[in-house]
């Protein structure tokens, strides 16, 4: 009986990593084309659509936030 209950957690493993292996070589099939190798030869640089400009001032002002926090020193234990 665990003999069967191993094999088929072996199998169900063996599925998912098959599935997660499909998924990753999708996403990365689709990221950079020849097409767009091209463009960056041709132009220097690749046009993204949907993108929003950042915003400078809010960056400036999290980044200032940030460095203004107080950091404990690390306690010695020696």
């Amino acid at each position: 009986m665990t003999g069967y209950l191993f094999l088929a957690l072996a199998v169900l493993v063996a599925v998912a990593g098959w599935e997660v292996r499909r998924r990753l070589r999708e996403q990365t099939r689709a990221g950079v084309t020849d097409e767009v190798v091209r463009r960056i030869e041709t132009l220097g640089r690749v046009d993204a659509e949907d993108v929003e400009p950042v915003d400078l001032e809010l960056a400036k002002a999290e980044e200032d936030e940030f460095w203004a926090q107080t950091w404990d020193e690390p306690e010695e234990n020696w």
